[in-house]
């Protein structure tokens, strides 16, 4: 096993309603694991209804990319674990750029390091 990056992207004053579009957010996950050249071994979302978030992950045999959102408050939360930094740079870039996000917070630990 190699060492990976781990991202952790929040994002601040999202667009509203794409943080209740469970299809839109699928897509957007999609597109960036494609991205990087990623294979998508499965996925799953849940949208909690009415004025509520959706919760998503796909399973990626590099790891995973996942979304939690709370439209009330304009946020969403992104974990990304896959190879390489310029692969998570790609994911943040392209899902800060979809949601419409006016601010973010960016953070990467390197995973695995202590293996040697």
């Amino acid at each position: 096993m190699q060492p990976e990056n781990h991202g952790l992207l929040d994002l601040y004053g999202c667009h509203v309603e794409s943080l209740k579009d469970e299809g839109r957010l699928k897509n957007w996950l999609t597109e960036a694991a494609q991205a990087v050249d990623a294979t998508i071994l499965g996925s799953h979302f849940h949208t909690f209804g009415g004025e509520g978030g959706v919760t998503g992950v796909l399973l990626l045999a590099e790891s995973h990319i996942s979304i939690h959102t709370w439209p009330e408050h304009g946020f969403a939360a992104v974990d990304a674990f896959v190879c390489g930094s310029s692969e998570l740079e790609t994911v943040r870039q392209l899902l800060q750029t979809a949601l419409q996000a006016r601010h973010s917070e960016w953070t990467v630990h390197r995973r695995g390091s202590g293996l040697g």
